[in-house]
């Protein structure tokens, strides 16, 4: 059966990748970054593999040259070995924004920009940059300041070589995203939260949403630091988990949200996308507040059929466009 070009691709990736793992002792997801750098560089950069393991990768990689794939199909094959590398990992951070979620949410932005042909944006939990990707092909003919930020090593390698491969130019920061950041305030932020506690309390005091004793949630956090760095009537698409405003500290959190922000929409997504309920997540959807601006008459409130269900899924983009004529100038 012939490969697809994605197929073709992921398993050049894998291949080479498994071959510098085993020879320089690595994880899978460090070795991904080397293949794809050498990929990106045209030559070989790592000096210790021998010179029987450079043959055999310059073989692989001659076999499948990247001129030979769209921006897209190279995205595409790098997510598949990225998630073939996750599966190295327990820490349920570093798992992918996955792309159905990802399409739904550049869908949204279109919209809420309304067909706005330049604009900065910013993921502050880049993480592998997948979802920053995925944005950022779906606006291809729109001119893109781009960045992301995370404090994990290894992910912002991956995110930085994974742009290289598809040609995107994103500015990377690897840091911790609720450090100080070098970032002027931009017209968008996308993220899907990190859920959990921050442990550095001595940054955190500095935070509105800091909590009076114990550690902060750090999704709160980053909530309101992605606040700060948007321009005033810029909007935020964050992914955030169905009991947002039902655990510890969230009346504290919600009337934060409604001195700084408007909300605009909360999606629920299908319950068959987690692996159970408690785990779900709905895209949330807010304003900065700007002066001249006004709330929207209602939030867009829906729960997001199977993805699969096309018709389904129609009906729920037609109350979009609805919400968006009643509510938008």
């Amino acid at each position: 059966m012939q490969q697809t070009p994605v197929e073709t691709l992921f398993y050049m990736l894998d291949e080479t990748a498994a071959m510098i793992q085993e020879s320089i002792n690595c994880s899978f997801l460090e070795a991904l970054v080397e293949t794809g750098e050498n990929l990106f560089q045209e030559t070989i950069l790592q000096d210790e593999l021998s010179e029987w393991t450079k043959k055999r990768l310059q073989k692989k990689y001659e076999t499948a040259a990247l001129g030979k794939f769209t921006s897209e199909q190279i995205r595409q094959a790098w997510q598949l070995a990225l998630i073939k590398g996750m599966k190295e990992t327990v820490q349920a951070n570093h798992q992918m924004t996955p792309d159905s979620i990802g399409m739904i949410i550049s869908y949204l932005v279109e919209k809420f920009l309304q067909n706005t042909k330049q604009f900065t944006i910013l993921d502050p939990a880049v993480g592998t940059g997948n979802l920053l990707m995925t944005l950022m092909h779906q606006f291809h003919h729109s001119n893109i300041q781009a960045y992301g930020v995370d404090v994990d090593d290894v992910l912002i390698k991956l995110a930085y070589t994974g742009a290289n491969l598809q040609k995107k130019e994103v500015t990377l920061f690897c840091q911790d995203s609720l450090a100080l950041l070098m970032i002027d305030p931009v017209d968008v932020i996308v993220c899907d939260l990190p859920i959990g506690y921050y442990p550095n309390q001595i940054n955190a005091a500095t935070y509105q949403l800091n909590r009076e004793s114990g550690q902060a949630f750090a999704h709160h956090l980053l909530i309101e630091q992605s606040i700060k760095h948007t321009k005033p009537g810029g909007y935020l698409f964050f992914l955030i988990p169905n009991n947002l405003f039902h655990e510890d500290e969230s009346k504290k959190l919600h009337d934060f949200l409604k001195q700084e922000v408007y909300i605009q929409g909360i999606m629920q997504l299908p319950k068959a996308l987690f692996k159970n309920e408690a785990s779900g997540k709905s895209i949330f959807i807010i304003q900065k507040k700007q002066q001249g601006l006004k709330p929207p008459k209602q939030v867009l409130l829906a729960d997001l059929p199977k993805l699969s269900n096309k018709e389904a899924m129609m009906r729920i983009f037609a109350q979009v466009d609805v919400w968006l004529q009643e509510n938008k100038s």
